[in-house]
């Protein structure tokens, strides 16, 4: 395991815009949740899908 001051700032940043660009979705879900809504979440925001999915190869090419 490496220690916080060894991971790099890249996965982390990445991650943190993902959460950023989701969270108003992640909101509505939280409240009124729908299956029709949590289906075209990944259709409206595909990129930060993307970056949460491949978020564990990405921390251990930047480890």
């Amino acid at each position: 395991m490496t220690p916080l001051g060894r991971l790099s700032w890249v996965p982390l940043l990445l991650a943190g815009l993902a959460l950023a660009d989701l969270s108003g979705e992640l909101r509505l879900l939280a409240d009124h949740f729908t299956w029709t809504s949590l289906v075209y979440l990944p259709a409206q925001h595909p990129l930060a899908i993307a970056v949460l999915v491949l978020l564990p190869s990405l921390f251990r090419r930047y480890r």
